[in-house]
């Protein structure tokens, strides 16, 4: 990534490895159970912000029901073990077409994309996931016991969006130290850039062989709690 951006920022565009993916597996990333119980569903779970000096820190307040903290803290053991994070990515520099869309490594006209790659010069294009055990979980105690299930599936929600936050902030972080600027992610269906980019997204970072990610006929992915998005570099 930092010979893309200091390529990216002296104008270079090297044809010898360009759309290779590069695996990650990084830490797991700090557990919040605030975040959780939103995903989750409950109401309880209010978004503050306090300030912090400079800083402005956000964080969930979390219920004082101890029934449902007691509830979490069993579940998230549930969860121990089974979670595997990965991601894998591509740099690409990219050019306009004639009416100023960026030209990708695959055919779209998203005015949505297009205004959030705006001044860009080059795009991160990655897919992230934490693995089947997750939803081995989920359909284990769906049935059997939904408040279960429903903090499954907040924990997955939260573990995944943790992890895709975290490596959007180290690419933020890379893109400052060469004098760029890396914009928000941005998802297919997000706004009018069509899910039906999924398949070409995944396979440009060669998904199934290194994350295990498939689609289904209604191009969702499995493993259920898998990310993908596209990163302007500026």
């Amino acid at each position: 990534m930092k010979e893309f951006l200091e390529d990216l920022k002296n104008g270079i565009d090297r044809k010898e490895g360009a759309f290779t993916p590069i695996h990650l597996e990084p830490e797991e990333p700090k557990l919040n159970r605030g975040e959780i119980l939103r995903y989750a569903g409950f109401p309880a779970a209010v978004l503050r912000a306090r300030g912090k000096g400079k800083e402005d820190e956000s964080y969930i307040e979390i219920p004082s029901d101890e029934e449902l903290s007691k509830k979490l803290e069993d579940v998230i053991v549930l969860t121990k073990g089974q979670l595997t994070f990965r991601i894998s990515y591509v740099c690409a520099k990219i050019d306009r077409d004639a009416d100023g869309y960026p030209v990708l490594p695959f055919e779209q006209h998203s005015s949505d994309l297009k205004r959030n790659l705006e001044n860009c010069k080059g795009v991160i294009i990655f897919a992230a996931t934490i693995g089947a055990g997750i939803d081995r979980l989920i359909r284990r105690y769906e049935r059997t016991s939904p408040a279960t299930g429903i903090l499954l599936q907040g924990i997955g929600a939260e573990r995944v969006e943790s992890m895709v936050d975290a490596f959007n902030e180290l690419v933020k972080e890379e893109a400052k130290k060469a004098g760029l600027k890396a914009h928000p992610r941005f998802s297919p269906g997000y706004g009018d850039l069509p899910i039906q980019v999924q398949p070409h997204l995944l396979k440009l970072v060669d998904a199934e062989r290194r994350l295990g990610i498939t689609l289904n006929a209604s191009l969702m992915m499995s493993p259920s709690k898998s990310v993908t998005a596209i990163i302007g570099i500026e």
